[in-house]
């Protein structure tokens, strides 16, 4: 088990110590989308969903989610991050998400991008769920991530 770094020598869950680790830049990026009917689709578009601005919305409630990380994903580290970023692209099919998330630490921040990427799709539904119940969640995927001791890794195809 020395291989897996959230077991302990018992094989019990632990906390990885990132105290001796070189605090470096790092940066991750994530994104996901989230498919509906074009009712909804241009209801978000033109403002009109009844509930508000989805997409204003949807891009607080990532980064607070982003913010919150550590509190929602039991192993991962709290973290003092310095910037979080979401950009929505309306596409033909429905909405693409994508958040970046930094913070010069010990620890990478690919959980926070994913985490933001996800409570943003989720805020979409919620807010035009009225509309449109069908929509479908999917393709959250981490795209590119930067700094650390394992380097830079980015997904293919991007």
């Amino acid at each position: 088990m020395d291989s897996l770094t959230h077991l302990d020598e018992n094989g019990a869950a632990r906390m990885v110590d990132v105290g001796g680790k070189k605090a470096t830049k790092r940066i991750a990026k994530a994104s996901g989308h989230i498919a509906m009917s074009r009712e909804a689709l241009d209801a978000i578009r033109e403002g009109s969903v009844p509930k508000g601005d989805v997409i204003a919305s949807a891009r607080i409630a990532g980064i607070m989610a982003a913010k919150r990380t550590g509190e929602l994903i039991p192993l991962c580290h709290p973290l003092g991050l310095e910037a979080v970023t979401l950009d929505f692209a309306i596409e033909t099919q429905g909405v693409r998400v994508s958040a970046t998330a930094s913070l010069t630490g010990r620890t990478g921040v690919e959980m926070e991008a994913m985490v933001a990427v996800s409570t943003a799709l989720l805020t979409i539904y919620d807010m035009a769920k009225a509309i449109d119940r069908a929509m479908v969640i999917g393709e959250v995927r981490l795209i590119e991530k930067r700094g650390g001791k394992s380097g830079d890794w980015k997904a293919s195809g991007e």
